[in-house]
Protein backbone atom coordinates (compact mmCIF):
# COMPACT_ATOMS: atom_id res chain seq x y z
CA UNK A 1 0.00 0.00 0.00
CA UNK A 2 1.05 3.52 -0.98
CA UNK A 3 2.37 6.07 1.78
CA UNK A 4 1.88 9.35 1.83
CA UNK A 5 3.20 12.08 4.64
CA UNK A 6 1.27 15.44 4.72
CA UNK A 7 1.13 18.15 7.49
CA UNK A 8 -1.39 20.30 8.83
CA UNK A 9 -0.02 24.10 8.43
CA UNK A 10 -1.69 26.34 11.40
CA UNK A 11 -0.91 29.56 11.80
CA UNK A 12 -0.20 32.25 14.50
CA UNK A 13 -3.30 33.32 13.91
CA UNK A 14 -5.10 30.01 14.31
CA UNK A 15 -5.72 30.02 10.64
CA UNK A 16 -5.11 26.55 8.47
CA UNK A 17 -2.89 26.97 5.09
CA UNK A 18 -3.72 24.65 2.25
CA UNK A 19 -2.72 25.04 -1.47
CA UNK A 20 -5.27 24.47 -5.01
CA UNK A 21 -4.19 21.52 -6.93
CA UNK A 22 -3.51 22.06 -10.37
CA UNK A 23 -5.55 21.68 -13.13
CA UNK A 24 -3.73 19.13 -15.19
CA UNK A 25 -4.91 16.37 -17.22
CA UNK A 26 -4.27 13.11 -15.44
CA UNK A 27 -4.09 14.71 -11.89
CA UNK A 28 -6.44 13.19 -9.11
CA UNK A 29 -9.02 16.06 -7.37
CA UNK A 30 -8.10 18.43 -9.49
CA UNK A 31 -9.30 21.88 -8.01
CA UNK A 32 -9.64 20.63 -4.74
CA UNK A 33 -7.52 21.80 -1.70
CA UNK A 34 -4.80 20.25 -0.49
CA UNK A 35 -2.09 20.03 2.52
CA UNK A 36 1.20 19.54 1.47
CA UNK A 37 3.19 16.91 1.27
CA UNK A 38 3.43 13.60 -1.10
CA UNK A 39 4.64 10.18 -0.94
CA UNK A 40 7.22 8.66 0.85
CA UNK A 41 9.70 6.91 -1.19
CA UNK A 42 11.52 3.80 -1.18
CA UNK A 43 13.81 4.17 2.17
CA UNK A 44 11.90 6.69 3.37
CA UNK A 45 10.82 7.42 6.68
CA UNK A 46 7.18 9.61 6.96
CA UNK A 47 9.12 12.05 8.25
CA UNK A 48 11.77 12.36 5.80
CA UNK A 49 9.36 12.32 2.96
CA UNK A 50 7.37 15.08 4.67
CA UNK A 51 10.66 17.11 4.88
CA UNK A 52 11.57 16.13 1.26
CA UNK A 53 8.30 17.33 -0.34
CA UNK A 54 7.68 20.53 1.76
CA UNK A 55 10.97 21.61 0.35
CA UNK A 56 9.72 21.13 -3.05
CA UNK A 57 6.68 22.61 -2.82
CA UNK A 58 6.95 25.38 -1.15
CA UNK A 59 11.05 25.59 -0.91
CA UNK A 60 10.99 25.63 2.80
CA UNK A 61 12.72 23.61 5.04
CA UNK A 62 10.47 22.32 7.86
CA UNK A 63 12.55 21.73 11.21
CA UNK A 64 9.51 21.96 13.92
CA UNK A 65 6.46 19.76 13.00
CA UNK A 66 4.97 17.00 15.23
CA UNK A 67 3.27 13.64 14.40
CA UNK A 68 -0.24 13.34 14.81
CA UNK A 69 -2.37 10.42 12.96
CA UNK A 70 -2.29 7.84 11.30
CA UNK A 71 -5.35 7.34 8.75
CA UNK A 72 -5.56 3.83 6.47
CA UNK A 73 -7.76 5.15 3.33
CA UNK A 74 -9.11 1.95 1.27
CA UNK A 75 -11.89 4.06 -0.21
CA UNK A 76 -11.93 7.58 -1.07
CA UNK A 77 -9.09 8.20 -2.39
CA UNK A 78 -7.23 8.02 -6.18
CA UNK A 79 -5.64 4.44 -4.75
CA UNK A 80 -5.38 2.65 -1.01
CA UNK A 81 -3.22 4.32 0.86
CA UNK A 82 -1.62 4.95 4.27
CA UNK A 83 -1.43 8.90 5.24
CA UNK A 84 0.69 9.93 8.21
CA UNK A 85 -0.78 13.56 8.78
CA UNK A 86 1.97 15.90 11.16
CA UNK A 87 1.25 19.15 11.86
CA UNK A 88 3.53 22.33 12.47
CA UNK A 89 4.01 26.36 12.41
CA UNK A 90 3.42 28.54 9.23
CA UNK A 91 2.79 32.07 9.67
CA UNK A 92 4.45 33.54 6.05
CA UNK A 93 2.44 36.11 4.56
CA UNK A 94 0.26 34.61 1.47
CA UNK A 95 2.21 36.66 -1.46
CA UNK A 96 5.67 36.03 0.67
CA UNK A 97 5.06 32.20 -0.03
CA UNK A 98 6.71 30.68 -3.13
CA UNK A 99 4.72 27.69 -4.28
CA UNK A 100 6.32 25.39 -6.75
CA UNK A 101 3.59 22.79 -7.13
CA UNK A 102 -0.47 23.88 -6.97
CA UNK A 103 -2.28 26.63 -8.51
CA UNK A 104 -2.13 29.11 -5.35
CA UNK A 105 -2.33 29.11 -1.47
CA UNK A 106 -4.53 30.35 1.11
CA UNK A 107 -5.32 30.63 4.73
CA UNK A 108 -8.41 29.62 5.72
CA UNK A 109 -10.24 30.07 9.25
CA UNK A 110 -11.37 27.30 11.28
CA UNK A 111 -15.30 28.04 10.97
CA UNK A 112 -14.49 28.25 6.98
CA UNK A 113 -13.16 24.19 6.99
CA UNK A 114 -16.62 22.56 6.84
CA UNK A 115 -17.12 24.40 3.19
CA UNK A 116 -14.20 23.51 1.59
CA UNK A 117 -13.86 20.83 -1.51
CA UNK A 118 -10.64 18.88 -0.04
CA UNK A 119 -9.05 16.53 -2.37
CA UNK A 120 -9.96 12.76 -0.68
CA UNK A 121 -10.87 12.37 2.89
CA UNK A 122 -8.32 15.37 4.06
CA UNK A 123 -11.61 17.63 5.11
CA UNK A 124 -12.21 14.37 7.92
CA UNK A 125 -8.33 14.75 8.53
CA UNK A 126 -8.35 18.48 9.38
CA UNK A 127 -11.91 17.94 10.84
CA UNK A 128 -10.41 15.76 13.30
CA UNK A 129 -7.27 17.92 14.01
CA UNK A 130 -9.23 20.82 14.82
CA UNK A 131 -11.45 18.61 17.69
CA UNK A 132 -8.29 17.14 18.91
CA UNK A 133 -7.33 20.51 19.19
CA UNK A 134 -10.26 21.89 20.73
CA UNK A 135 -9.56 19.34 23.90
CA UNK A 136 -6.62 20.45 24.53
CA UNK A 137 -7.76 24.12 25.04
Amino acid sequence: MKQIAAIIFESDKGEFLFYLRDNKPGIPFPLHWDLFGGHVEEGETPEEALVREVKEELDYDLKDYRFFRKYECSVGDAYPNVKYIFSGRFSLPVEEITLLEGEYVRYFKREEIPGIKFANILKDIVLDYIDSRQDQV
